[in-house]
């Protein structure tokens, strides 16, 4: 049986780990070399690092790619990358420097062939679309440039658009819950539940080990993604499987802890 994933988001915002509340509040956590340094001690599945810096200038990219670079020495598990990845050159350096996967958002929505030529070119398995929706009414729309902009297109024709243009997997995310804590909202699976055929990663609202069991426990999510809940905790992704298991959730990594 394929092994479901527990996945931590780090969020990067001017070289520092912060955590995030609708995509608008931030509040500085600490720093990344300690927090990956911890997180490959416990064995992660993988991390996700995203890039959420306002401003869009070629020094912070630098920056930020400098960061990856680094930290992709003292991660001992898989990572992906994403945020401000407008083309091919930038998805090749950070492939180069230490990426396993590259996630691409709002540049997948502007440029439609960033998709299918990333994928061509590097191989659907490590192009992950970001998706982030926000309900209204009782649909969900995209939102994409850090979750300002409404594309006025719905989910569920721009999952079934990421998927026919070569997605390898897709990482959604609820702007209404992301830092709530008040647990993942499944109406957004209900939507995308017929349609969607390759691995997601669901995020957005986790507060408690419980949310992860409820999600993991859909059986179109391959992974359960947080930000917030894993800092909040020591050892956090040990106590969370932990928990899982004791829950008769069995399609997860074992638990474990590596003094490295």
């Amino acid at each position: 049986m394929k092994k479901k994933r527990l996945i931590p988001i780090f969020l990067l915002k001017n070289g520092y780990l912060v955590q995030s509340r609708n995509f608008l509040h931030f509040e500085n956590i600490g720093d990344p070399f300690i927090s990956v340094a911890r997180f490959s001690q416990w064995m992660v599945d993988e991390l996700i690092y995203l890039n959420i810096n306002r401003d869009d200038n070629p020094k912070q990219k630098n920056d930020f790619f400098k960061i990856i670079k680094d930290l992709s020495t003292k991660a001992f598990m898989p990572i992906t990358v994403g945020g401000k990845i407008k083309n091919l050159n930038d998805i090749e350096k950070l492939l180069s420097i230490g990426a396993d996967k590259i996630t691409i958002n709002s540049a997948s929505f502007n440029n439609r062939k960033l998709i299918i030529n990333s994928a061509k070119e590097f191989g659907s398995q490590c192009i992950v679309v970001s998706i982030d929706v926000k309900k209204i009414n009782k649909d969900y729309f995209v939102f994409i440039n850090n979750g300002k902009t409404n594309t006025n297109l719905k989910l569920e024709e721009w999952v079934k658009i990421c998927q026919s243009e070569g997605a390898g997997e897709i990482l959604l995310n609820s702007i209404d819950r992301d830092g709530s804590k008040e647990g993942y909202d499944f109406e957004i699976l209900n939507k995308i539940k017929k349609i969607i055929n390759i691995p997601l990663i669901f995020c957005g609202g986790a507060g408690k080990w419980d949310d992860f069991r409820k999600c993991l426990i859909k059986k179109e999510v391959d992974a359960a993604a947080g930000a917030n809940i894993f800092h909040h905790y020591d050892q956090s992704d040990f106590l969370a499987k932990k928990y899982l298991t004791q829950h008769k959730i069995k399609n997860i990594r074992e638990p474990q802890f590596f003094n490295i």
